[in-house]
C-alpha cells in the first residue's frame, strides 16, 4: 500500500500512537532502532533522524559519520500490543549520506536497485524463507545460555511447553502485523523452532525479517527465555538455517517465469539458466549467505545442511532443491543461507547469481538424486560434485576475487564486508581452544 505522510499522521493520531520506531540493518544483519516520541512524528516522516554512522558496522568512517535515516512510508506498520500500554508504529528506513544522496553502504539500497531492474521487465523476485532459531534458558543472572528450553523434536507439540506458547504468540503477532504467516513448528533439535512466512517480493520480505528478528527476541524475553539466530549453538545437533524458496514472477503473480509444463522437470529455460547461475557462483557468495565463523560449523556432513554443490528434485542433501509443484508453486529452494546474516544482502547475492546465469545462458548439470553425504569421494569426483567452502576464511577467499559480488554490492559494502569479516576470521583462528588443549597438550 502506498502511503502519504498526511495519511500516516492522521492514522497515528486516530490510533493514539505514542512512539515511532525507525529501523534499519547494518551489513552484518543486526537490527538498529531509534525510538521517537510524539513531538517528533511530523519531522520524522519528512526529514528522518540523524545518527552516527561511524558506530554502525560497515557504514562509514569518522569523517563522514553523520547519516540520516528517512522512513520509507510504504513500510508503515503498527506494532502488536506488548507489555507497554502505549502504542508504537514502525518504519524501515532509507539511509542518506551527508551529501543528501542515497548512501551506497545501505544494504537495503542494494536490493532496491536490483529489484528495480526486474520491475522494468515486468517481473519481481519472490522469496519465502524458512526461518529457524533456538530458544534457550537464561541463568540466574539473566544471561543467555545454550541450554534448550524444551526436549521436543520435529513437529512435536506440548501444550504446556513454553516453546509452543511462544510459537503461537509469534504467529498471532505476525497475523496482527499483516505478514501472512504460513506455519510454525518445532524443528529437529531440542529447543529449535521454525517460522514460515508466505512468499513475497524480496524487498518486502527482507523488511519483514527485520521486524521478525526483533519480534522473536522480544517475545522470548517476555517468557524469560533467549532466542538465538546463531547457526550452530550446540555441538553435535542440527544447526539453524534459512532455506530460501524463490521464483521470478509477474507482479500480479499470474506468470511464473520458472515454470514450463512441457519442459523437463517442469522448469523453463529461463529457470534452468537461473539455476546454472546459482551453482556457478555459489562459492563466491557463500560469505554473504553464511557470513559468520559459526555458520560453517553448521555446513558439515551429517546434519541435513548442504555441503556439496548440486541440485535435485527430491534429494534433500543437495544445495538446491526443486520442490514438487506446478504453476506458481514451481520454485527453487536454496539451503545454505542462515538466519544470522543480512537478508537484504543475502537476497541480493542470490538474485545476482541467478540473473547472471540468465544473461549468460548458463546450464546446470544433471540433478543428483542420490544421497550425496554417503557417496564415496571418488564417486563425487566422478559426478563432478564440488564442495562449498569449509570455513569463513575459505569463503572470504572466493568472495574477494568475485567481480559479480563487487558489482552487485558496490565498492563500499564489498570492501567494508571484507574488512569486518577478515578481522572476525583472524580473531577466531588466533584462538587456542579447549579442544586443542585436551587433544594436543598431553601428547605433543
Amino acid at each position: 500500500m502506498a502511503y502519504e505522510a498526511e495519511d500516516i499522521l492522521k492514522k497515528l493520531k486516530e490510533e493514539d500512537v505514542h512512539y515511532l520506531q525507525l529501523q534499519f540493518m547494518d551489513i552484518l544483519g543486526n537490527v538498529k532502532t531509534v525510538t521517537l516520541p510524539r513531538n517528533r512524528f511530523e519531522s520524522a516522516l519528512s526529514e528522518g533522524t540523524v545518527f552516527d554512522g561511524s558506530s554502525v558496522a560497515g557504514y562509514a568512517q569518522i569523517e563522514e559519520s553523520d547519516m540520516r535515516a528517512v522512513p520509507d512510508l510504504d513500510s508503515f506498520l503498527m506494532m502488536p500490543d506488548g507489555s507497554s500500554q502505549r502504542k508504537t508504529a514502525r518504519f524501515i528506513c532509507r539511509i542518506f549520506a551527508p551529501s543528501g544522496d542515497r548512501f551506497p553502504g545501505d544494504p537495503r539500497y542494494v536490493l532496491e536497485k536490483l529489484t528495480e531492474g526486474l520491475h522494468k521487465e515486468g517481473k519481481d523476485f519472490y522469496v519465502g524463507p524458512e526461518f529457524e532459531f533456538f530458544l534457550f534458558k537464561r541463568d540466574e543472572q539473566g544471561n543467555p545460555t545454550n541450554i534448550p528450553t524444551d526436549t521436543g523434536g520435529y513437529f512435536d507439540y506440548t501444550p504446556m511447553d513454553k516453546a509452543s506458547l511462544i510459537r503461537q504468540d509469534i504467529l498471532g503477532s505476525l497475523y496482527d502485523m499483516g505478514y501472512s504467516p504460513e506455519a510454525a513448528h518445532h524443528e529437529v533439535a531440542y529447543g529449535q523452532q521454525e517460522i514460515d512466512l508466505r512468499y513475497a517480493p524480496a524487498l518486502a520480505m527482507a523488511d519483514r525479517i527485520t521486524a521478525l528478528k526483533s519480534l522473536i527476541k522480544n517475545i522470548a524475553q517476555k517468557y524469560d527465555l533467549y532466542a538465538s539466530f546463531m547457526p550452530k549453538p550446540i555441538n553435535g545437533v542440527n544447526g539453524s538455517g534459512m532455506h530460501v524458496h524463490q521464483s521470478i514472477m509477474s507482479p500480479d503473480e499470474k506468470t511464473n517465469y520458472f515454470y514450463d509444463e512441457n519442459a523437463k522437470f517442469g522448469i523453463s529455460e529461463y529457470g534452468m539458466n537461473y539455476l546454472g547461475g546459482i551453482l556457478s557462483h555459489i562459492n563466491e557468495a557463500a560469505a554473504i549467505l553464511a557470513s559468520w565463523v559459526n555458520s560453517y560449523k553448521r555446513l558439515i556432513p551429517g546434519f541435513e545442511a548442504p555441503v556439496y554443490i548440486s541440485w535435485a528434485n527430491k534429494n534433500r542433501s543437495a544445495l538446491v532443491r526443486i520442490p514438487a509443484g506446478i504453476g506458481n508453486r514451481k520454485r527453487m529452494e536454496l539451503r545454505c543461507p542462515d538466519p544470522a546474516g543480512n537478508p537484504y544482502l543475502q537476497f541480493s547475492a542470490i538474485l545476482a547469481m541467478g540473473m547472471d546465469g540468465i544473461s549468460r545462458k548458463l546450464q546446470p548439470p544433471e540433478p543428483v538424486e542420490k544421497d550425496i553425504f554417503h557417496m564415496e569421494p571418488e564417486e563425487r569426483i566422478e559426478s563432478r560434485i564440488q564442495s562449498m567452502p569449509e570455513s569463513l576464511g575459505e569463503a572470504l577467499h572466493h568472495f574477494r576475487g568475485s567481480a559479480l559480488m563487487r558489482s552487485t554490492l558496490g565498492d563500499h559494502i564489498f570492501e567494508n564486508f571484507i574488512t569486518v569479516k577478515s578481522r572476525e576470521w583472524d580473531a577466531f583462528r588466533s584462538q587456542v581452544t579447549e579442544w586443542e588443549l585436551k587433544r594436543y597438550l598431553p601428547v605433543l
